[in-house]
């Protein structure tokens, strides 16, 4: 059998209302805004308690016009008739204004197993101690919606937490119930750049240009040399490079007694000395002999004066 309260449309056994809502702030309750209660008539609780409501009282509470929707519960029943108040940040959930009309409808929730949440600045996260401050909070609540953004108040300060997902329903009671918590990353968390690999420190662009110009060691490049003393037919060809140059100025400057002993070799230019049969040396390769050496070279080689050393002839043919 259904019953109808004409004047403030209740129906059967099920509590509907529609009221208009004001802040917290117009009936000096500032507590409100810690929690998700609500006050409403003394008629409401007249027509709650002739109803089987079960204990806590939880409402659902719509916006029509928006297609909102949240849950609350009841602190007192001492507002003007057909009024409500309700927390300022209910309102914004919910947007709406000062003396919109709002849907009011019992509700019966289940307990809830698992709440993940998510604030809305990484400042929330730099309380000294932010669980033992939500778990403070939480007990000003009595259900938690899907969508909804609770208000945590602390040290003078205002923090906001969205509710992600909520487990068993999308709405849930947190009435006496043990309630696993999770936290997603706050809304403007940014991941820390990587740091980027440093380049090792330059070296002088002249030393490294040195260290390039530098010839490789490569065996086997100095001029070849017959056994027999005949010339080599490449030995102009393989002194070209500075690397086999350098490989015959070195031999050049160390010669040896057998060698200065052999006065058929023609010298090419004076204060030089050439080793070998015919074999030529770049003048860019060879170090200076020292002029004294040069000298006494020159002395050994050049032909003593002999008199009377020519043929004979007879005066009288």
């Amino acid at each position: 059998m259904n019953m109808y309260f004409e004047g403030y449309g209740y129906r059967g056994s099920t509590f509907e209302q529609t009221y208009r809502c004001y802040p917290a702030s117009f009936i000096d309750k500032p507590q409100l805004e810690s929690g998700d209660k609500i006050i409403m008539p003394p008629s409401a609780l007249d027509r709650l308690a002739s109803l089987h409501i079960e204990y806590p009282m939880l409402f659902e509470v719509r916006n029509t016009a928006a297609e909102r929707t949240s849950h609350c519960g009841v602190l007192e029943f001492i507002a003007e008739e057909g009024m409500i108040y309700m927390p300022y940040w209910m309102m914004q959930n919910l947007l709406l204004q000062e003396g919109d009309m709002v849907f009011i409808k019992n509700a019966n929730l289940p307990k809830g197993t698992y709440v993940k949440l998510q604030p809305h600045t990484t400042d929330f996260l730099d309380i000294s101690n932010p669980k033992a401050i939500l778990e403070k909070t939480l007990r000003n609540y009595s259900c938690l919606t899907t969508g909804d953004s609770i208000m945590v108040a602390y040290n003078n300060k205002k923090y906001y937490i969205d509710i992600v997902e909520t487990k068993p329903s999308s709405a849930i009671s947190i009435i006496e119930t043990d309630c696993e918590v999770d936290f997603a990353p706050p809304l403007d968390y940014k991941e820390p750049e990587r740091p980027k690999p440093t380049a090792p420190p330059s070296s002088d662009p002249a030393a490294e240009a040195q260290v390039e110009e530098e010839p490789k060691f490569s065996p086997f490049t100095g001029p070849g040399r017959r056994l027999d003393g005949k010339p080599a037919k490449d030995l102009d060809a393989s002194s070209s490079s500075p690397a086999k140059r350098q490989a015959n100025a070195t031999n050049s400057v160390q010669p040896s007694a057998a060698s200065t002993s052999q006065s058929t070799v023609p010298r090419k230019t004076t204060g030089k000395l050439v080793f070998g049969s015919g074999g030529s040396q770049s003048s860019k390769g060879t170090e200076k002999v020292p002029e004294k050496d040069a000298k006494e070279e020159a002395k050994k080689e050049e032909p003593k004066f002999s008199a009377f050393t020519g043929k004979k002839y007879s005066l009288k043919g």
